[in-house]
Order: C-alpha cells, then structure tokens, then sequence
C-alpha cells in the first residue's frame, strides 16, 4: 500500500478555504481532514475532537516539548498546532490528508516533508477579502485589523507554494485545486524517494 501525501489549502482569513476543503472532502473519499489543536474558545457550534481539539495553554505547551506536533504556529495570539500521531496513521493507511492549517504552519510541514503539497489561495483584491470577512459576522474591528496585517504577511509568502489559485467561482476553484493535487501526486509519486514518513 502507498503512503499518502499530505496536503494545505491555505490563504487570508476569508478566502473561502473552509468552504473549498469541505467540498474536498465530501467529494473525494480517500482524503482525511486532521484536527488541529488550539488554546482558542469554541465557537458556537464547535465540538471539542470535532473542529478541533480544544486546549488550554500550559497542554499545548506540553505537546510541543514532547515533539507530539506536526507543526504549530501561534495566530492572533493564539497556538494552533497538528497533532502528530493522527497524521502518521491515516498516511500510513494509504490516506491523503488534509491538513487545515495556516501559512506558518505549512511552511514548517513543507521545510520538513518537501513532498507535501501546498496550494495557496487568493481573493480578487484585499477589500473583497475584507468583505468576506465582515460579512462573516464573526470578528471584532479590532480582530478585523489584526488579520488583515497577517494577510499583509502571508502575500509575501506566496512564491513558497506549489500552487497559486485564485477563488472567485467556487466550483472553478475546487477544479483548480483538485487538478493541482492530482499534477503534485504524479509528479511526488515519479520522485525516486516517495513521500517522506512522518
């Protein structure tokens, strides 16, 4: 059995990757999504081992210094991180896995498993990812201000990722994206060195 490959559709706060992962995985069965752990409070509707595991700092902190994490980040303040052991039995089980992650967080998986693949999305212009996110409901101004200085960041580190796409038609992008994944996968799979364990 292959080992599968993992895989980060990153980008801004109010792209649509939520929206295009989802449509990944519904419609493509051998894709697993990992849960991320984060020091965050739930949002409403937010179930703990579902959306993510929910911890509090000083756990968090016992996970990076036993190495328990694929990559970890701290966003707005708050840490976000991949639990390892998860990643490494659905990859072992021939499962491509999903990674829902940041742009700090992919570059850590990419420096250390250079077969990974990672697909960078973009919006039209920064004042529609503005809009998305206000339309989103979900922020305070001030939160609003402090993604858009990350945004600021994450579009310098576009040039590191396999793919660029930009999200306009829903549908357009996921073809896009999933086109992507299928091109990195023949072209990891002919590397003579195969994807590399966790």
């Amino acid at each position: 059995m292959n080992e599968g490959f993992l895989i980060a559709v990153c980008g801004p706060s109010g792209v649509g990757k939520g929206t295009i992962n989802s449509l990944l995985l519904k419609r493509n069965p051998n894709l697993k999504m990992s849960i991320s752990a984060t020091t965050r409070a739930p949002r409403i509707n937010e179930t703990d081992g579902k959306e993510y595991y929910f911890v509090d700092p000083a756990e968090f902190e016992s996970l990076i210094a036993t190495g328990q994490l694929l990559e970890w980040a701290v966003v707005h303040d708050t840490y976000y991180g991949t639990p390892l052991v998860p990643v490494q039995e659905m990859l072992a089980a021939g499962y491509d896995v999903l990674l829902e992650i940041d742009v700090q967080g992919a570059l850590q998986v990419k420096s250390n498993f250079p077969n990974a693949i990672l697909i960078f999305l973009t919006a039209p212009n920064l004042r529609e990812l503005e809009r998305r996110l206000r339309d989103r409901g979900t922020e305070t101004e001030a939160q609003i201000a402090r993604r858009q200085k990350t945004t600021a960041w994450e579009m310098t580190m576009i040039d590191k990722f396999d793919y660029v796409i930009m999200n306009e038609v829903v549908e357009d992008t996921y073809q896009a994206v999933l086109n992507a994944i299928i091109t990195a996968k023949e072209k990891y799979s002919q590397n003579p060195g195969g994807q590399q364990n966790c």
